[in-house]
């Protein structure tokens, strides 16, 4: 029986196959007796069994025929009449291919449909949604289409684009649509600058959605994704040519897992001392497409990093941060606090409640401009700045030190302290409060590994007199948001202080109160320190004896109230930052009267619920700063715009103040040079 007369009057066509193929089937025709009629039937290629050549059929083993020789897919992935689930009922797919990988997924899904029917693609689009196959093929035997899938992760609405060829046995989705995709290309689509989204709400869909039911640690799984992501970023801000990986589009779940298996690999080597050895991320295949489907579009790196710290915040308060009382600080009040405090590059800085290492991070940034101003070169404050000179660098890795006894804290602010030192940081996990017993942690093996050479360099800043003692340090800045929550109620540690000694008899101290002393012994003469801490500190009537030890040993420089919306939606305690300089002949001689500099933030920030305000324009557009994000509405500081400037706030007041009392650190520093 010839093929032409089984097309008879079907529409169907052949131009798509050889005219050796077409012939091979045609003499395979097996021609039997059905319901009275003479019927051509033929050994199916893949079910080993003789089945009715009807028009579609022929059309069928000829694409399986294609398939097998032109394609060189084996037999053993192949499936058809597969079940696909549509609502109650379930409905069968012509052809499927399993993946090479993994026989549970599907690579392929085609369908055979008439010329003229309609609704083929719409269906063809269906089952691969239903069944999450990345390609699907619609033929009628005369032409063929290809498409392959794209999830917005936003929505969870799928789309299919074009795909010219189809993948080879040995070929992987991404082989064929060859997308080269750059850094300067996700800066287009970034979802976090274009304000569709924030990383924070990505990661609580992420958990609602995928992480909960993934039996891990969502904390630990999600920060080895940013971990990895800002890694395969970093490397390709440092290599303009460098094709990033961290893609979800064109790989199926395995291709995919080998993919950011191999980068977090890279990323670890790069970035020591973040994760334990042999560290692997342990989603599965599905759950980690889905998670790096949702995070592929959105830029880590930005120029104060915000996005990463509201995100790091997020996680680490529901494990831990949040029950110590201690949040992580805004950075518009972070950016305060270094502008009034003027760093400098050869001077020494700690944070020793550092959290994420905000304080760390901003100044930095706020000298690594100076540097690059000093150099005669293009001034940038932003983290994603070409190639960092040496100068910045070693800056990095000598001048700046944190510590936090939060163990995951302090893994988030070595990874951000990495990137900036390219490679080293000084971030250590220590008690900070507990100095007596630091040689106790570093006797611990793997402890020296990850913060031993941190820890050599801290003790080089210790007094001549006091090198046998870790109470005393030379640092010319402190800065810290210490938590409040919780009383100190170890006597060993309590009676280590003299502010403890006072509060001997209640046998309890605040955590705050113990951290001003401790702070101040960590400056030299002469140094600086700003600390966050709770209003009452500073009108109490029995928090006196903690005034009067500071007014005995510093300076009091100024007090800035912060509005009590800032550190929501986690607290709304009041707070206000003390700076102050310790007694120095030179730097800071002792006086019994002095001005001192008092300011309250009148913008709140955020709302009632936490959430910030942004400004916005006569137009109701959000204004955006110089780096194209949007802009917090407060009054702490002047902020660079794309067009002007925000008016001037409390910082450069405190500057204008700290000039007329010739304070040291702001002598020869010009306005414009300090902002």
């Amino acid at each position: 029986m010839k093929i032409e007369n089984i097309l008879k009057d079907s529409n169907y066509e052949l131009t798509l196959f050889k005219d050796e193929d077409i012939k091979e089937l045609e003499n395979s025709i097996i021609v039997k007796k059905h319901r009275g009629k003479e019927t051509p039937f033929v050994k199916c290629l893949i079910r080993d069994k003789e089945i009715q050549l009807k028009p579609e059929e022929v059309v069928r083993q000829l694409y399986l025929k294609k398939l097998m020789t032109e394609y060189k897919y084996p037999k053993e992935r192949i499936v058809l009449e597969y079940p696909v689930q549509m609502g109650s009922s379930k409905k069968a797919a012509d052809i499927v291919i399993k993946d090479k990988d993994n026989s549970e997924n599907i690579f392929i899904i085609v369908e055979v449909k008439k010329p003229k029917s309609k609704d083929g693609k719409e269906q063809l689009k269906t089952y691969c949604n239903n069944t999450d196959a990345p390609i699907g093929v619609l033929t009628n035997g005369s032409k063929v289409e290809y498409f392959y899938r794209v999830v917005n992760i936003t929505d969870n609405r799928t789309n299919f684009q074009t795909l010219t060829q189809l993948p080879k046995a040995n070929e992987s989705l991404s082989d064929v649509l060859n997308i080269k995709y750059y850094f300067k290309d996700l800066e287009k689509v970034d979802k976090l600058s274009k304000n569709e989204i924030t990383l924070k709400a990505l990661i609580k869909d992420m958990e609602n959605i995928i992480l909960a039911n993934a039996g891990v640690d969502i904390f630990e799984e999600m920060f080895k994704l940013i971990f990895t992501k800002l890694y395969d970023e970093h490397q390709s801000i440092n290599n303009s040519e460098r094709n990033l990986k961290f893609r979800a589009d064109a790989y199926t779940e395995i291709e995919l897992k080998e993919i950011i298996d191999e980068l977090f690999e890279n990323a670890q080597e790069q970035w020591e001392g973040i994760f334990q050895e042999n560290t692997k991320i342990t989603l599965t295949a599905s759950h980690l497409k889905y998670c790096v489907n949702a995070l592929q579009d959105i830029k880590l790196f930005n120029s104060n990093l915000e996005v990463v710290d509201e995100a790091f915040e997020y996680l680490v308060n529901k494990s831990s941060k949040g029950e110590k009382g201690q949040y992580f600080t805004p950075r518009y009040v972070i950016d305060m606090c270094v502008k009034m405090l003027n760093p400098q590059e050869n001077e020494y800085i700690i944070d020793t409640a550092a959290g994420s290492c905000g304080f760390t991070i901003h100044t930095i940034f706020d000298v690594w401009k100076k540097i690059l101003k000093a150099e005669g070169k293009n001034i940038s404050h932003t983290f994603t700045a070409d190639k960092k000179t040496d100068r910045q660098i070693k800056y990095v890795r000598e001048k700046v030190f944190a510590i936090d006894f939060d163990e995951r804290a302090v893994r988030v602010g070595r990874t951000l302290n990495l990137i900036a030192g390219d490679g080293q940081t000084n971030v250590l996990h220590l008690n900070t409060l507990d100095y007596a017993r630091w040689n106790e942690w570093e006797e611990k093996d793997n402890w020296r590994e990850t913060y031993g050479k941190g820890f050599k360099k801290l003790n080089k800043l210790k007094p001549k007199q006091t090198k046998k003692s870790n109470e005393f340090f030379e640092f010319d800045i402190v800065m810290a948001n210490p938590p409040f929550a919780g009383d100190i109620r170890e006597r060993s540690i309590f009676r280590l202080y003299e502010l403890g000694r006072v509060k001997d008899k209640s046998m309890k101290i605040s955590r705050d109160i113990l951290f001003i002393e401790r702070n101040i012994k960590f400056l030299k003469p002469g140094g600086r320190m700003a600390i966050v801490l709770p209003q009452g500190r500073f009108n109490n009537s029995s928090d006196k004896f903690v005034r009067d030890y500071i007014a005995k040993h510093c300076r009091i420089l100024a007090v800035v109230g912060l509005h009590q919306n800032v550190f929501k939606p986690h607290t709304g305690t009041k707070t206000s930052v003390l700076f102050v300089q310790k007694w120095d002949e030179k730097l800071c001689p002792k006086k019994d009267d002095y001005p001192i500099f008092f300011a309250t933030m009148t913008k709140p920030s955020k709302d009632n619920s936490g959430d910030k305000i942004y400004l916005k324009d006569e137009n109701g557009e959000y204004i955006r700063d110089e780096h194209d994000h949007l802009v917090v509405e407060h009054d702490l500081f002047s902020v660079k715009l794309k067009n002007g400037k925000t008016p001037e706030g409390i910082a450069e007041a405190f500057l204008e103040f700290a000039r007329s009392e010739n304070l040291s650190f702001v002598d020869n520093t010009t306005k414009k040079d300090l902002l």
